[in-house]
């Protein structure tokens, strides 16, 4: 057992003697002062200031320019129908809509103008008697009094019978104005959306015929930002206003649109999203003037996009949106490192910002997203790296 415990403790001694020599024989790892900073690799963007159009991004909902429900103003029977005038037909300013029977008017016409020949008569008889009377005063050669002369002379007898002459045209005008109405016309070049009568009814005044609008201007009710309002140029001076492309984007192919004139702010904002409200104005928005394959007519009700074309930014620089970075800040490579620009927007629009202060001509803008973004970090393009 003493041999066994000597040797153990031999061992023991013996490895710990081993370490002790491996830990003072090791060799000690030394730290370098400085490290090599690489420059990170980036793709720029030139820019040049200049006078830009910003656009003006909206939508809107088409609506009539004109709408009238077309009523009769007499009462009858329907006998007539013009061909056009049903449900999607196109009518001219002047064209017959319907004809009311127009019988009993013609028979009315005519007493009335019986009436006025007997009233006429009747002043011709008076007049008559009225000068039989004056023979007679003056064959009195008496002075009465002024009431009492007239009275001999028949002057109320006479303002009577003309005042009876008088009711009696009226009269013959208004039956001739009802004749004139039995006929009832487009009151301008018309399209038909609806129509409540047809041959055969019975309607009285005021009841509807159809709905009609008017063919030559439909207006599109868009909704804009309060502060975009100042970039839109309305009319002014007899200058028409500013440009508008209107595109269904749900309906239309790509590139398909219909141009338009920004018209009239309405004065009043929407409920809900409190935007301006502001018209704008296609002409021939069904496409019947010109039958051109690519002009698409506009559907009422339709909501579309309008892109109006803004006032003039002058001095400013174009960039894109997306290289516009947090805080209205623009990364710029000046001398090989990074610039951190703090830059002014004149207006935004749905792919640019109009920058009129921070950049200048010639300033390469960083288009590249950097994962570490520290002013004076250095960069470096692929040209320089080559």
């Amino acid at each position: 057992m003493k041999r066994t415990l000597i040797i153990c403790v031999a061992i023991v001694a013996a490895g710990a003697g081993a370490i002790a020599i491996l830990f003072a024989t090791e060799p000690e790892a030394k730290r370098e002062g400085a490290t090599k900073q690489t420059a990170m690799l980036v793709d720029l963007l030139e820019v040049r200031r200049g006078t830009y159009r910003p656009t003006v991004v909206v939508t809107g909902v088409v609506e009539p320019a004109r709408d009238v429900v077309a009523a009769p103003r007499i009462e009858g029977q329907i006998v007539e129908v013009a061909p056009s005038f049903e449900p999607g037909g196109f009518i001219d300013a002047g064209e017959l809509l319907v004809r009311i029977d127009p019988s009993d008017y013609r028979n009315q016409v005519r007493q009335r103008r019986s009436d006025l020949a007997q009233a006429q008569a009747d002043l011709d008889v008076e007049m008559g008697r009225q000068n039989v009377a004056r023979q007679d005063y003056e064959l009195l050669d008496t002075e009465l009094e002024p009431g009492n002369e007239a009275l001999v002379l028949r002057e109320p007898q006479l303002e009577t019978a003309r005042a009876r002459v008088e009711a009696a045209r009226a009269a013959l005008e208004q039956a001739e104005l009802e004749l004139e109405r039995t006929t009832v016309l487009a009151p301008f070049d018309a399209h038909v959306l609806e129509r409540t009568a047809d041959l055969g009814s019975h309607v009285r005044p005021g009841d509807t015929l159809a709905r009609l609008v008017g063919v030559d201007t439909y207006w599109v009710v868009v909704a804009v930002p309060v502060p975009k309002l100042d970039w839109l140029r309305f009319p002014e001076d007899g200058e028409a206003g500013a440009r508008v492309r209107v595109r269904n984007r749900t309906a239309w192919p790509e590139g398909a649109f219909r141009e338009g004139r920004l018209h009239r702010l309405i004065g009043s904002l929407e409920g809900r999203t409190r935007l301006a409200r502001v018209l704008v104005t296609v002409d021939d928005p069904l496409v019947r003037e010109d039958g051109d394959a690519d002009r698409r007519p506009l559907i009422l009700g339709s909501f579309v996009e309008a892109r109006i074309e803004g006032r003039p930014v002058e001095g400013a620089v174009r960039l894109p949106r997306e290289y516009l970075r947090a805080d209205d800040t623009v990364w710029v490579m000046q001398d090989g490192a990074l610039d951190v620009r703090d830059v002014r927007i004149e207006v935004r629009d749905q792919q640019y910002v109009y920058v009129s202060e921070g950049l200048e001509d010639g300033d390469r803008v960083v288009t590249t997203n950097l994962t570490t973004v520290v002013d004076g970090a250095p960069l470096r393009t692929a040209e320089e790296s080559s």
